[in-house]
């Protein structure tokens, strides 16, 4: 731990169980190989999707970008309050982008590159080699365009 930062003990009970859908195979072996944050132009990365949620690929290639949800399995869990390295200000982890999280879910935005199978390479992961994969969806951005704020949305009366 770092200077200022707090921890609490975890709780003993789970309220959700999670199925991990497939891995992904990235050149990062180490939380500092990985990069902090993905990179459209980075390496191209493997998601393999197991049996038999390899069905649930049909229709993937008609988007450019997919968002992919991802266990960070070597994470801690335990802090609530952080010290980011970079500038050494202490905040509470529902502030900062760490990977250090009480449920370390992971998102990242990748460009599809190719799909073989239940394969897919992709642009833009900033996860560890064999991160366990928990769902993939179209880049919401695609879908919908977000509305300027108009007179009247926040008003109450």
């Amino acid at each position: 731990m770092r200077r200022n930062e707090v921890a609490v003990e975890l709780p003993a009970h789970v309220d959700a169980g999670l199925v991990f859908i497939g891995t992904i195979a990235t050149p990062w072996k180490s939380r500092t190989e990985c990069p902090r944050q993905g990179s459209f132009d980075g390496p191209i990365c493997q998601i393999e999707v197991s049996q038999p949620w390899a069905a649930a690929l049909d229709g993937i290639e008609e988007f450019e970008r997919i968002e992919v949800l991802y266990w960070l399995h070597e994470s801690r869990r335990d802090l609530v309050r952080q010290s980011p390295g970079d500038d050494g200000m202490t905040r509470g982890t529902f502030a900062i982008r760490s990977p250090v999280r009480p449920n370390p879910i992971g998102t990242s935005i990748v460009t599809l590159v190719a799909r073989q199978g239940s394969v897919l390479s992709v642009r833009g992961l900033d996860c560890l080699d064999g991160t366990p994969l928990l769902d993939l969806k179209p880049d919401r951005s695609l879908l919908k365009c977000v509305t300027q704020r108009r007179a009247g949305d926040f008003e109450t009366e």
